[in-house]
């Protein structure tokens, strides 16, 4: 098994902006797996996610700063148990 990584930018980070980090994430020129999409918490978009092949899941989370879970604890944990379970956002 691969080693599976999950890059996560708060949607307000005025340090590490979500276009800085999609750039970057570009420059590899990894393949799409799962396009961009809303993901959900409690029925409210938490943010916006994109799965690369690679085993790559870049996140944003909304109304997040540079350091997400001061900002947005309960979005903050939902990624966490999402990836540690291995389970895809929606």
């Amino acid at each position: 098994m691969g080693l599976c990584w999950m890059k996560c930018s708060g949607d307000i980070d005025g340090r590490v902006p979500v276009t800085s980090t999609k750039f970057s994430i570009n420059k590899m020129k990894l393949p799409v797996k799962i396009a961009w999409h809303p993901w959900f918490l409690n029925k409210e978009v938490g943010g916006y996610t994109q799965v690369y092949e690679g085993d790559l899941t870049f996140v944003t989370v909304r109304e997040a700063g540079h350091l997400v879970p001061s900002y947005q604890p309960a979005r903050a944990l939902s990624l966490i148990k999402h990836f540690l379970e291995g389970k895809p956002l929606h």
